[in-house]
């Protein structure tokens, strides 16, 4: 982007400019203990400092250098741009982290469209960099006065927070990571891409599969029209994106979407989290498929993660595979996956894909609109909290089997009880049961939280004005 040498007064400085930009520390050091007022010069046109060229370049050890001669970590150059902003720019995370360690102000604007750091490292894609800044922004100040979600969301000049411009460059990696921590799905914009588009217009102006994937998993409206009446299925149409189309067309089925609202989903254990997520994409997924059968498109389309859909995969198959193989820890939802899940309260055990489904399942409360805790469909009981199924070591489980096979071998009544409990899996189980396993099944193709109403005219007639992106 240009952020090397350009115009030096003396040949000192551009020597000092030159060595910062290469790394050169030797050359670095002879200069500024020649002339120690070098490591608060700047260029004389684009106004960069040492440290933005450094932070510009990747230059950790120049960085680390000139910040140690006194100089400010938040100077600015021509565009009112901090050090930070260039590291976030070019994607620099070691960069990103020493200079938030040395006290960079995560809330400076620049002068050209009124951005941050957030709105630079989600334009350009750097979710390592996206993470850092959001990480600090937990526990610098920011906190305290502006408050952390207020800094998620923080808009641009023309209306655009971090999540706008990530769905609109096609990063899905920024788009995740900014929902998962408050980004609200949403938000309007005001004159970027087209006035009162949201995070889903854009990703289907631009055509990105997975950040339309990934909004409609966190719940975005389908329906939700930009300032000229236009839905993003119109969006996606007008500028020939047809498979971006046909996930957002109002008439194809709705997705699964993250429960995000509940409490319990957001103190989730690691593991736990990842059985889920993985269980949301493979439901997603399947839709997907059968949305984008029978047209021009592949099935699996190319874009489609297939190392991500492989690693859910194995996500489910490994913790189905380690719990064990006896009929007691079957899912009695569905009868075909292990139990992997655990309610904390009263220890009722379900599958990954089934305890989605339920948290999915609740619907607003119509007095308050709020959503109701989700019940475990074994006791009725409200679920506060979720766990990983405690496994058994393999010397236990051997022993349990070994125990089992002799007991069944000196007991032929339990043979007959156990080849009935056989005949009722295999017919599906109880009554109970076969109600409750439809009826989540059912919600994979059904549940979601975007709007159920009818598209009216999904055809606007709005000229796209041109965006401010640089």
């Amino acid at each position: 982007m240009g952020h090397g040498v350009s115009c030096a007064r003396t040949g000192d400085e551009h020597d000092y400019f030159r060595a910062a930009q290469v790394g050169d520390l030797e050359a670095l050091e002879a200069l500024l203990d020649a002339d120690p007022s070098l490591a608060r010069r700047a260029t004389l046109y684009d106004r960069l400092s040492a440290l933005h060229i450094a932070a510009a370049n990747g230059r950790l050890e120049v960085l680390s250098m000139v910040l140690d001669h006194g100089v400010p970590p938040d100077v600015v150059n021509r565009h009112k741009q901090t050090p930070l902003m260039l590291a976030a720019m070019h994607g620099k995370t070691d960069c990103v982290l020493k200079l938030l360690q040395a006290g960079a102000n995560i809330l400076m604007f620049d002068s050209q469209h009124g951005r941050t750091c957030l709105h630079h490292a989600s334009y350009f894609g750097h979710v390592g960099c996206l993470q850092a800044i959001l990480t600090a922004a937990r526990t610098t100040p920011v906190a305290n006065s502006w408050g952390f979600a207020r800094f998620v969301n923080v808009r641009d000049d023309h209306g655009a927070t971090p999540l706008h411009l990530a769905a609109r460059q096609g990063r899905p990696g920024c788009v995740q990571a900014l929902l998962e921590n408050g980004a609200i799905v949403s938000a309007l914009t005001g004159s970027y891409g087209f006035p009162g588009s949201t995070s889903l217009h854009l990703a289907a102006r631009s055509g990105s599969l997975d950040c339309t994937r990934k909004l409609l998993a966190w719940g975005a409206d389908r329906l939700r029209r930009d300032s000229a009446g236009r839905i993003p299925y119109a969006v996606a149409l007008k500028r020939n994106h047809e498979a971006c189309a046909a996930l957002l067309n109002p008439s194809a089925a709705e997705p699964m979407v993250w429960p995000s609202p509940f409490k319990f989903i957001s103190e989730l254990e690691p593991e736990a989290k990842a059985l889920l997520e993985a269980a949301l994409t493979e439901a997603n997924r399947e839709r997907e498929e059968k949305i984008l059968r029978g047209t021009k498109h592949s099935p699996h389309p190319p874009t489609w993660d297939h190392a991500s859909d492989a690693a859910d995969a194995d996500a489910i198959d490994d913790a189905s595979s380690d719990a064990s193989a006896s009929d007691a820890e079957l899912c009695c939802i569905c009868f075909d996956q292990a139990c992997t899940m655990e309610v904390q309260d009263c220890g009722h055990q379900m599958c990954a894909p089934c305890t989605l489904a339920l948290c999915c399942h609740s619907k607003p409360d119509p007095v308050t609109l709020a959503l109701p805790s989700p019940a475990c469909p074994f006791c009725r009981g409200s679920i506060s909290r979720l766990l990983l199924v405690a496994r058994a070591s393999s010397d236990d489980a051997d022993t349990e089997k070994s125990a089992a096979a002799a007991a069944a071998a000196s007991s032929p009544q339990l043979v007959r009880r156990r080849s009935r409990r056989s005949h009722n899996l295999s017919d599906g189980g109880s009554s109970s049961f076969k109600g409750l396993s439809s009826a989540v099944a059912g919600s994979f193709s059904k549940i979601g939280r975007g709007s159920s109403r009818t598209m009216a005219d999904s055809d606007g007639c709005g000229v796209d004005k041109p965006e401010h992106d640089p």
